[in-house]
């Protein structure tokens, strides 16, 4: 690597260290009420339904949409 090139790569690197950096400010409570058996029985299959139905189905049906018609 010449001079120059390793010159210009440490001036870079020196730039991106003055520069600020935004946090989030992220500040969580303990929930108010615990979640019921039922509450995450409805999470689960709703995410079961949303995600994994539709990639399955088109799993099963490669076959079929790589032939050409």
């Amino acid at each position: 690597m010449s001079l120059l090139t390793a010159q210009l790569l440490r001036g870079l690197t020196g730039l991106t260290r003055r520069l600020p950096v935004q946090r989030a400010q992220i500040h969580s409570k303990p929930p108010r009420e615990e979640l019921g058996t039922m509450d995450v029985a409805v999470g689960l299959t709703s995410c079961f339904l949303c995600f994994l139905l539709p990639s399955g189905w088109v799993l099963l049906h490669l076959e079929s949409y790589k032939k050409r018609e």
